[in-house]
């Protein structure tokens, strides 16, 4: 599987809860791939990876760095985690 359809999900499935999949252009080496920003306020840094992909030791530096600044890293790393983890974003669900 390719790290490509990872990130079409996590657009397509963030589009469709009324978010925002913004790509950060690779300005800063290591910062993570998207910016996803949720109607409510919420905002999260996602890094996209195939499932054997790796972080990188300044991806690691980088993400560690934006935690301490009181920001989250999700890391994804196929369809399906990106669709869990945006249904447990997503505040107009039905509560299962």
């Amino acid at each position: 599987m390719r790290e490509k359809r990872v990130e079409q999900e996590l657009s397509r499935s963030v589009k469709n809860i009324g978010g925002w999949c913004v790509k950060i252009l690779p300005s800063v080496a290591g910062l993570p791939d998207r910016l996803v920003l949720f109607p409510d306020g919420r905002i999260f840094f996602v890094e996209l990876k195939s499932p054997t992909g790796v972080l990188s030791p300044r991806q690691h530096v980088i993400h560690n760095r934006l935690g301490t600044l009181g920001h989250t890293v999700i890391v994804l790393r196929t369809p399906e985690q990106v669709t869990e983890w945006v249904s447990l974003m997503d505040n107009t669900a039905e509560p299962l």
